[in-house]
């Protein structure tokens, strides 16, 4: 590990508790309109799970007692369940994909519904939490808001956390995260030694200001997380960048074939950024068994496309400009 990183986890890594929550309600009326914090949650067919989040943000962080958060976006991607429904039920602010930004047809991903929540919140610290996590604490939100209101240098906070495979009845404590493990750590460690210290550098839980968010491009699929944290590094450097320890993450697991599609997406997200070139052929083949015991291709796109950042597109910069 370079030195720099070892002095980083030392000054950059904190616990939830290291703040508690009388010490942000004191650094959020300091900081007054910079201190607005708005939660989005990115949500696609998680009617299960979306709704306990919300109501649990709601009763922990935006009652009279407690203000941290002052916007609860659920942003749904086009669900064909309940979605929308539960977390309108559970009262969260919702808004669809496509009535934000109509003038851009949408494209299908994660980070395309994340680079839209920037013109449809307000706040200057923008907090993602994914819709599909069980027993949902509000650690997971003032946990990451914390540094933000309570240290100017920090610009962007990704949670950590211990991330167990439940599948099938059994649980595996270290086993979540392979994707993680197996193409976002060696790419960062191999190209990005600086972001080496990042326990979780793929989790879809993570705070930022607004002003630097609106300067990243933001790759539209599974590979946004990876290429936010490297483009932040390049923009403000690895002493602006921190993580807080929240606890155990409980959420759906993805079968290998989805993983497969993920990670060929991540890595391309790397592979943009390292040379900024351009795959030969952007597909990915995976097999499936058939009925009759052969085995049968199936051919997917990895997504390519970037959003450029959002303080470019002209209806966000004029909503900045009256702001």
């Amino acid at each position: 590990m370079l030195d720099e990183v070892a002095g980083w986890l030392r000054r950059r890594s904190w616990t939830a508790e290291c703040r508690p929550l009388s010490q942000l309600l004191a650094a959020k009326r300091a900081a007054g309109p910079r201190g607005t914090v708005s939660v989005v949650l990115p949500a696609l067919d998680e009617e299960a799970t979306v709704g306990a989040i919300v109501a649990e943000i709601r009763r922990e962080l935006m009652s009279e007692a407690v203000p941290l958060v002052d916007e609860l976006v659920v942003l749904d991607s086009g669900s064909t369940d309940r979605t929308a429904a539960v977390a309108a039920e559970a009262g969260a602010t919702v808004v669809h994909r496509d009535a934000i930004l109509p003038r851009l047809p949408a494209v299908p991903g994660k980070g395309e519904v994340l680079w839209r929540s920037l013109l449809a919140t307000r706040g200057e610290i923008v907090c993602f939490v994914d819709a599909d996590l069980r027993e949902f604490d509000a650690r997971f939100v003032s946990g990451i808001v914390g540094p933000l209101l309570t240290d100017a240098g920090v610009q962007l906070v990704k949670a950590m956390y211990d991330r167990p495979l439940e599948t099938g009845g059994t649980v595996v404590p270290a086993g979540g995260g392979r994707v993680t493990e197996l193409v976002a750590r060696p790419l960062l460690n191999l190209h990005w030694p600086q972001l080496a210290g990042f326990v979780q550098p793929l989790g879809g839980e993570y705070a930022a200001r607004r002003s630097l968010l609106e300067r990243l491009p933001f790759p539209v699929g599974y590979g946004v997380e990876l290429g936010i944290l490297i483009d932040a590094l390049n923009t403000v450097g690895l002493d602006a960048l921190a993580q807080v320890d929240v606890g155990v993450r409980h959420h759906r697991h993805q079968d290998g074939q989805a993983l497969g599609r993920m990670a060929a997406t991540i890595y391309r997200t790397a592979q943009t950024r390292l040379a900024r070139g351009h795959l030969v052929r952007p597909v990915l083949t995976q097999f499936d068994r058939t009925a009759d015991g052969g085995f049968e291709p199936r051919v997917h796109d990895v997504v390519t496309e970037e959003r450029p950042p959002m303080i470019t597109v002209p209806e966000y910069a004029r909503r900045r400009a009256v702001a």
